[in-house]
């Protein structure tokens, strides 16, 4: 496609915005706490919608669509488990992450929280975790950088070198200047955009294919198993696909939207809002790619993009159904989806190397303003390297992401969950479940075991280990005190 004004010119005025709000938050970034968690001042409304968004990348506008348009609702499962997974998050570890961090030294990272939360003098825990950070989130930073440059590559005709850059700078700069906080805030309007987006779409959609009955008839003359949810599934498949859920317990980009909370009274009315949010996008990505079924039936000669690369469904939809204008707001939802994560990795990345090394190990003394500006620098540092991992779009970056997903999710998952409800965890049982969490899903990829995805067998196994190994000793009067007390102000404040 040649460039097309509307849209050229929407991209830029919302890009241009995005990098605005990064200088505004700059003014409120005093200290290392602001710039890596806000200062703990997010209120509910940006709490949910950041937390929603960071999550949700340019899968959520392209790879489930695409996945429903050429499956039907089998595809589906996928979503359920996220809402069910998600929603389980913000009910046992939202609030208590959000106070266990204030009573474990003010803990800023996830490598920060274990480490004071389990007395870890040996710094091991604190490594560990930063590493798993480090090459994970690495990973998923190329592929969101690879799913920017295909978006730009294919709206403006774009080579994929210059697209590589284009999707990438405006995402490094807000993060570079602003922090978290321009995370936070740019992630409250892209979340706005991208519901905006996936509740008007699928609605022009049935409209343009002739309301609801004539929609489902068309769906179902192309093939009635559209409607079958359990087409082409087994018992394994649908447990696999649900299990993404676990991963929700693991992901630090998340769990970071908690720990900034500014109160936990704020966390009963953002789990709210998130949800809401979270099943109206997902419910809006399953109708879009259910009823691009029926409309591209009905309208062969413009089928060909979508037949070629079916994630390309949301996009020629907008492209067909609506003014340029309006259409260029629709396609920024897709950025809006990109960078809204790739920001908030970036960032976890930035944090574990300034916190969790430069802070920790190299310059125990170093003033708040130097630490602001290290982690300005790592931003650079993590971007460059995604970067190249991302210049040749063929070395399957995309396809690790559910690798790393299950990495996050079994390493950290039940570290988290079980550090925030247990007491009786211990500094061993803490450093068994990432290490059999982690060594889990690699072995049981590369053996692809049953057919079962990953981070199911992962997740057990990490508690089971957590469980055992802590029995096997007990935790210090102050990691109970301290327990105690956090779990304590949560029951008061909830």
């Amino acid at each position: 496609m040649s460039v097309s004004n509307p849209t050229l010119i929407t991209f830029v005025i919302y890009i241009a915005a995005m990098v605005l709000i990064g200088f505004m938050a700059y003014r409120s970034t005093n200290n290392l706490s602001d710039y890596i968690l806000g200062g703990r001042s997010l209120g509910s409304v940006v709490t949910a919608l950041s937390a929603g968004a960071s999550d949700m990348s340019g899968w959520l506008l392209m790879g489930l669509p695409g996945a429903i348009y050429m499956s039907g609702l089998s595809e589906s499962w996928i979503a359920i488990g996220l809402i069910v997974g998600a929603y389980l998050n913000w009910l046992f570890v939202a609030g208590r992450l959000r106070v266990q961090t204030e009573h474990n030294g003010d803990a800023l990272t996830l490598p920060d929280y274990f480490s004071s939360r389990f007395e870890d003098k040996s710094g091991l825990l604190r490594i560990i975790s930063a590493v798993v950070i480090l090459v994970f989130f690495t990973i998923y930073c190329a592929s969101g950088i690879v799913a920017g440059a295909r978006l730009f590559e294919s709206t403006f005709g774009m080579s994929y070198e210059t697209a590589l850059w284009a999707g990438a700078a405006a995402t490094i700069a807000y993060t570079f200047v602003g922090g978290f906080l321009a995370v936070s805030w740019t992630d409250t309007v892209q979340a706005t955009l991208m519901i905006f987006a996936l509740i008007l779409t699928p609605i022009i959609v049935l409209l343009a294919t002739g309301g609801v009955d004539t929609t489902f008839l068309a769906i179902e003359a192309k093939n009635p198993d559209n409607f079958n949810m359990l087409k082409n599934t087994t018992f394994i498949g649908i447990i696999s696909l649900m299990g993404w859920g676990l991963g929700y317990f693991g992901q630090p980009h998340i769990l970071a939207r908690f720990m900034a909370a500014d109160s936990v009274k704020s966390i009963a009315s953002a789990r709210r809002i998130s949800m809401t949010w979270m099943i109206l996008c997902l419910a809006g990505t399953v109708a879009v790619g259910f009823f691009g079924i029926a409309y591209f039936s009905a309208h062969p000669e413009v089928a060909g993009p979508v037949n070629e690369n079916h994630e390309r469904v949301f996009i020629e939809l907008a492209k067909l159904l609506f003014n340029p204008w309006i259409a260029g707001v629709l396609l920024s939802a897709i950025l809006a989806a990109v960078m809204s994560t790739l920001s908030c990795q970036l960032l976890v990345c930035s944090s574990a190397l300034t916190e969790d090394f430069y802070k920790t190990f190299l310059r125990k003394n170093a003033s708040q303003l130097e630490l602001v500006w290290v982690g300005r620098l790592m931003v650079l540092v993590v971007a460059l390297i995604a970067i190249a991992m991302a210049a040749n779009p063929e070395n399957r970056v995309l396809g690790l992401v559910s690798y790393a997903w299950a990495g996050f999710g079994a390493a950290f998952g039940p570290v988290v969950l079980i550090s925030v409800i247990w007491k009786g965890m211990t500094r061993n049982g803490a450093l068994a479940g990432i290490l059999v969490g982690a060594v889990t899903v690699i072995v049981w990829k590369h053996f692809e075991l049953l057919g079962l995805y990953e981070i199911i067998p992962g997740f057990i196994f990490a508690s089971l280990a957590i469980y055992f190994v802590s029995k096997l000793g007990a935790p210090t009067a102050g990691m109970v005190e301290r327990f105690d007390a956090a779990e304590k102000d949560y029951n008061l404040n909830k």
